[in-house]
């Protein structure tokens, strides 16, 4: 029996592709209006242009190096595309996962990309979910680092102290030293989740996780720091942005707009003027949010017209 040919589907995918490019428009369009414009002016013409430069440049090294994570997928999974292509899907992927969240930065923009380069979804799968873990193992053991050692010093009216703080880092250490352990001495090195096979990744390849996804959160934090011109401890600092990163993701916020300024107003006013600490706050967001988001909506065009233009007739 001969099949019969379906000539709807180019056209469905044109229309899936259209209505793609359509929502990511209409998601910057959104955003863009929520952003009060005036405040980042005013409050980037108020730091000193040096401190600004210096801020720039911390930012544009930590998304350099997250769009490096993808890379050890590229390894882990022995796929063949070019370096500079999968650098161009990772940072186009983070830029929107910043501002917009996981399922239409982190999901939705690899699968659009990577499918387009020729990868098979069980490919991307497993590329997406080592990235996602690179990025919270490092978050896991830098936290449990910091919370146990350099306990937050939390406002003087509250009626807790950092006793818990230090509890919990004790607990996140543990789990980060646990993967390691498993994929260095785990007999067992797949397993099957909902149709996929995980496999475990070889030691050196975990410490690499870990290696980079720390200097990352690291880098991100001395952006902070630098925009506070040293007011406030840098280990302080790193504390209140890894909680603010936590809040951000519970709360489910676009950018988590708002979170990320609550949590460091909540937790740090009492060491530093809160004009000062949002000032500093609204210009990291501008360098480390919506510039790379600028940059990465024409990366995105020009990638989807390149893709376009070398799409086989229908």
């Amino acid at each position: 029996m001969k099949l019969t040919a379906r000539p709807w589907w180019p056209w469905a995918k044109r229309a899936l592709g259209l209505a793609f490019m359509l929502l990511v428009v209409g998601l910057l369009v959104k955003y863009a209006r929520t952003v009060e414009w005036s405040e980042v002016k005013q409050s980037v013409l108020e730091l000193p242009r040096h401190v600004l430069l210096q801020a720039g440049l911390l930012c544009a090294a930590s998304h350099l190096l997250y769009s490096c994570f993808d890379l050890i997928g590229r390894r882990y999974t022995r796929h063949g595309l070019p370096v500079p292509q999968v650098m161009q899907v990772n940072f186009t992927s983070y830029a929107f996962n910043l501002n917009f969240g996981s399922l239409v930065g982190g999901v939705a923009f690899r699968y659009r990309l990577y499918s387009r380069l020729g990868l098979g979804y069980a490919t991307i799968t497993r590329v997406l979910t080592l990235s996602m873990l690179t990025n919270w193992l490092g978050y896991l053991l830098l936290a449990g680092i910091v919370f146990t050692l350099a306990p937050l010093q939390l406002p003087p009216d509250w009626k807790m102290d950092s006793h818990g703080l230090q509890l919990l880092g004790i607990a996140l250490i543990a789990a980060a030293l646990a993967y390691l352990l498993l994929c260095g001495w785990s007999r067992r090195r797949s397993w099957e989740l909902r149709g996929h096979e995980l496999i475990l990744p070889q030691p050196r390849m975990a410490l690499l996780q870990l290696a980079v996804s720390c200097a990352n959160w690291m880098i991100m934090a001395l952006a902070v720091f630098t925009l506070l011109q040293g007011r406030i401890e840098y280990t302080q600092v790193l504390s209140v942005l890894l909680i603010a990163a936590v809040a951000g993701v519970i709360t489910h916020v676009p950018a988590g707009l708002g979170v990320l300024e609550a949590v460091f107003v909540a937790l740090l006013s009492h060491q530093v003027p809160q004009s000062q600490l949002l000032g500093a706050l609204l210009a990291y967001r501008a360098l480390y949010y919506i510039l790379p988001l600028l940059a990465a909506a024409l990366l995105y065009l020009s990638m989807e017209v390149r893709a376009r233009k070398h799409a086989p007739a229908a």
